[in-house]
């Protein structure tokens, strides 16, 4: 996975399994990709229509 796999997803993150693990044994490390502008604006759109 790149960064430009996600351009344009709607998703808010994807998290990728391969990259998340434990650290000393109590803590969990998660990599999430993201588009930050355009899935942001499609929250708000999301949260604007429940409104509507």
């Amino acid at each position: 996975l790149v960064s430009s796999d996600f351009i344009g997803s709607t998703y808010s993150g994807v998290v990728d399994l391969s990259l998340t693990y434990v650290v000393e044994g109590d803590l969990v490390k998660v990599i999430a990709w993201y588009d930050n502008e355009y899935g942001y604006a499609h929250r708000i759109v999301e949260l604007a229509q429940l409104y509507v």
